[in-house]
């Protein structure tokens, strides 16, 4: 249920994403929590209207005279996507769904240590997304940022330093936040997590296979 979201995107990520300017693992991120939170999805409509009113009111530049022809005939080369029903017994929202190409069961997860496993998703160079599944009881080793993560809660619930997070819930940890997330007793955790930057694991286990993991 979007009302029992409790943690929301930042206006920072909501302006950048209605001008287009984030990341691909950011746009997934952002377009998969829209999909559960009217609020959110409600501010990102307006700054886009605003967005759609300061174009309107820019000056007009000159197209190439076949510009509307390769439009179309870009258009007649695409493949139609079918409707979809919502599905609200999904794990993964829609707009994840369609990027992996189905649910959970379709999820091909590898072990990252402690119980914990992930399936890194293919987005451009400049963040990366991954699924995490976290054990019921289960703790993701602690660590800093060197940059932005974003983790959203797909099912169950975890809880670090900050507060606790459900379905839907995002957080956002910058460099100043050092947690150590402890998925809730009695359901496993799925979470979709973007990053910027590597972590800073503080233990030296998890920094010695950081590398290997693209953590």
């Amino acid at each position: 249920m979007t009302e029992l979201i409790k943690h929301h995107l930042t206006d920072t990520l909501l302006t950048a994403y209605a001008a287009g300017s984030l990341p691909e693992a950011f746009n997934l991120m952002v377009a998969t929590h829209l999909s559960l939170c009217d609020s959110c999805r409600a501010q990102a409509e307006a700054l886009e209207a605003v967005g759609g009113c300061l174009l309107a009111e820019c000056g007009t530049e000159a197209m190439a005279a076949d510009a509307l022809e390769a439009t179309f005939a870009r258009i007649s080369t695409g493949t139609a996507v079918p409707a979809r029903r919502r599905d609200s017994c999904s794990v993964l929202p829609q707009p994840l769904r369609d990027y992996v190409g189905g649910d959970v069961s379709t999820i091909r997860w590898k072990p990252v240590g402690m119980g914990v496993r992930q399936a890194i998703l293919p987005t451009s160079s400049a963040a990366s997304a991954r699924l995490l599944f976290i054990p019921a009881g289960a703790a993701v080793p602690d660590h800093g940022h060197r940059g932005i993560e974003l983790t959203m809660v797909l099912q169950g619930a975890f809880s670090d330093e900050v507060d606790r997070f459900a379905r839907g819930d995002v957080e956002v940890a910058d460099e100043e936040l050092e947690h150590m997330p402890v998925a809730d007793p009695g359901e496993d955790c799925i979470c979709l997590a973007v990053t910027d930057a590597p972590l800073r694991f503080n233990s030296w286990i998890p920094r010695l296979v950081q590398p290997f993991l693209r953590i």
